[in-house]
């Protein structure tokens, strides 16, 4: 699974919300627990490795007036990675996923069935959502590719009890709102990806609002030094050449 190795949508960064959380960025890193795999790398930085994630969006059906809703996976404490944060089903793409964009989205869906229990349908839209590369400070780096799919009917997540323990279906801002209160604890990628959510009512607007959408990918740098350092995102006027 690798959503905590990817970050935000960049059309999100301008929102002063999103400049505050990223300030935080230094701070969260610290808190949270951190698993071995996410160990400072002060070498030759690692190849990110491909991966994809699916931000599964709930399906409104009769309930047309339901509020956008989210999917989240709980890792298990004992994670290499990112161990009991709340993430989106994701994970690195195998070579039975094949080549070339297609591979993305075949991981994708590999990921979401494996690690949630759903299973998308072959003609389920799949629409790129943001692409995130993970700082090269970190040991174990991914090149993740997001994708907004809606989910089927009548689909409750399975967590597979192995890598994720405890799933359920957010509003963004009430996942939000839980990170802030302690009571969920949600990777720095993840909230920017949630906070990039709150403007849209539906899950059939966000996706419409990003169809066709050009995504860059974003890599954080660390800059500063090792007592006093800091994150910083593309629109940062102190991001490095």
């Amino acid at each position: 699974m690798c959503s905590g190795a990817a970050f935000a949508a960049p059309s999100a960064m301008g929102d002063p919300r999103h400049r505050a959380t990223r300030a935080r960025y230094g701070e969260e890193m610290s808190e949270r627990k951190r698993g071995p795999a996410e160990a400072a790398n002060l070498g030759e930085p690692a190849v990110p490795r491909p991966a994809a994630s699916v931000v599964l969006l709930r399906r409104g059906g009769k309930h047309q007036d339901r509020a956008l809703e989210v999917l989240l996976l709980k890792r298990t404490e004992s994670a290499r990675f990112m161990p009991g944060v709340w993430v989106f089903p994701g994970g690195g793409v195998d070579a039975c996923d094949g080549d070339d964009e297609s591979a993305y989205r075949a991981c994708a869906v590999r990921e979401l069935r494996e690690e949630a229990g759903i299973e998308l349908g072959e003609d389920e839209e799949l629409v790129l959502f943001s692409r995130w590369i993970t700082p090269e400070v970190i040991s174990r780096r991914f090149d993740a590719w997001f994708f907004l799919a809606l989910a089927p009917a009548h689909s409750p997540p399975k967590p597979d009890g192995v890598e994720t323990v405890d799933a359920g279906w957010f509003e963004p801002a009430a996942a939000l709102e839980a990170q802030e209160a302690g009571d969920l604890v949600l990777a720095f990628p993840t909230i920017h990806q949630l906070q990039s959510l709150l403007p849209f009512h539906t899950s059939a607007e966000a996706i419409a609002a990003h169809r066709d959408r050009e995504v860059q990918p974003i890599l954080p740098k660390v800059i500063g030094t090792r007592q006093d350092h800091r994150v910083v995102l593309p629109d940062d006027p102190e991001y490095p050449a």
